[in-house]
């Protein structure tokens, strides 16, 4: 059959969603670019705030109302945590948990009634009751710097987070397995992204014991990929070592993103964070240290259950004094099951956006003025899109002068900068 698939959410569902397509086409289906001409289309969803499974619903009535024939199947994080409820959806069809979404192609092709170890049926809906041993690996072709998540599943227990329900706990990808994959990747494109649930924690599990700096250690000596970049490292697992191996060659792309989620240290102790505002405030300025160009990011929570107004401004003052290049801003949503969820003093949904408005505005002024350091200067970048556009390695989005091939590495001069990045001279 024809499908098309829809994903949501963070760099480990968009890889998942091209190992899915992958195994698809293996199994005989024939993609389609647009849901209107497929017969299968497949939601692979996110979880991880309300506004997250309201996409979900809507994308659901989107497609009905563009595709009445095509049948809807709903995998992903959503269809982990709310496997019923998703399959109330008018218009669904199966809804398959997270870790069986390679099985779909089965699924759909056996009618959804294989019966299989691990799963249990209710109706169409296929429950899974184990995780994986290890993350799938497989990196789409339609990109010109594909994600290769190599870790899935995280071990910590945050308040807030839905995510270790629905992903599991953490599971590395074996290193030869990554080395080989990078390598095969090296030949086709000049960036690869190392992307996990928590990638900090890639290979602590007994079988493998290796430290994630290792691991790319190995990758810069036995692969010829030209730049490797890394996706979220939380603020615990950029140790010294890790920061020195990124600054010290240009294979490893000049960009840190750690979450801080707070800056009060009340809150994260709420939060069930294991670090401290001073340790955050440390690691980020180690790594402005050691890369003095480099791209800074950070996810920062607004709003969390019993969050004061001085609690915010710690949030605030932190953010302001730290040398962070851009912010991924969220407003707290409580999610079903989580011990936040029913933490007394909720705080009212309008100061949350307000909160949330005066964070990114921070954040928009800090990257401003980030972008303005970067005039004059020459930075190595991959053109990406139709080749019109680059994208540095301390992540900032460069209009060319004239169109380049896309996937090509060059230097370029930054002559200025556009509402939301730079241009070349």
């Amino acid at each position: 059959m024809k499908f098309h698939i829809r994903n949501f959410g963070c760099r480990a569902t968009q890889s998942d969603g091209a190992a899915l397509t992958a195994a698809m086409t293996a199994g005989g289906h024939e993609a389609a670019c647009d849901c209107a001409d497929a017969d299968l289309v497949i939601l692979n969803t996110c979880t991880v705030t309300t506004g997250a499974d309201n996409d979900v619903r809507q994308a659901v009535h989107r497609v009905r109302r563009e595709n009445p024939s095509a049948q809807i199947l709903v995998t992903g994080c959503f269809a982990q945590r709310a496997p019923q409820e998703a399959a109330a959806l008018p218009g669904v069809a199966w809804v398959v948990g997270n870790t069986h979404k390679m099985r779909i192609p089965e699924i759909v092709s056996a009618g959804a009634r294989a019966e299989a170890e691990c799963l249990c049926h209710i109706g169409d809906i296929l429950l899974v009751r184990e995780f994986a041993s290890a993350p799938v690996l497989e990196a789409g072709e339609d990109r010109t710097r594909p994600n290769l998540k190599i870790q899935d599943g995280c071990n910590n227990r945050c308040t807030f987070c839905i995510i270790p329900s629905v992903r599991g706990r953490s599971r590395s990808a074996p290193p030869d397995m990554v080395v080989e994959q990078v390598r095969l990747l090296g030949t086709r494109y000049c960036e690869v992204v190392l992307s996990g649930i928590n990638l900090g924690r890639w290979g602590r599990e007994p079988a493998i014991h290796v430290r994630l700096v290792k691991l790319l250690r190995r990758l810069l000596e036995e692969t010829n990929v030209r730049r490797l970049r890394l996706s979220s490292v939380e603020p615990m697992d950029l140790s010294d070592d890790l920061l020195g191996l990124m600054a010290g060659t240009p294979r490893i792309a000049q960009h840190v993103h750690a979450p801080m989620q707070s800056g009060s240290d009340a809150v994260l102790r709420r939060m069930r964070r294991w670090y401290r505002a001073r340790h955050y405030a440390d690691r980020i300025r180690q790594a402005r240290a050691r890369m003095p160009e480099a791209a800074i990011g950070a996810d920062v929570m607004v709003g969390f259950p019993g969050e004061s107004e001085a609690q915010f401004e710690e949030t605030r003052g932190l953010i302001e004094s730290l040398p962070v290049t851009y912010l991924h801003v969220f407003t707290y949503s409580a999610r079903p099951g989580t011990p936040a969820a029913s933490m007394p003093s909720q705080v009212p949904v309008r100061e949350r956006k307000r909160r949330n408005r005066v964070l990114r505005e921070l954040g928009a002024a800090k990257n401003l003025e980030f972008r303005w350091s970067m005039v004059g200067k020459r930075l190595s970048a991959v053109t990406i899109e139709d080749g019109s556009v680059a994208l540095s390695s301390n992540y900032l989005k460069i209009e060319l002068a004239s169109s380049r091939e896309p996937n090509q590495m060059i230097d370029v001069e930054v002559g200025g900068v556009t509402e939301r990045g730079l241009f070349t001279i």
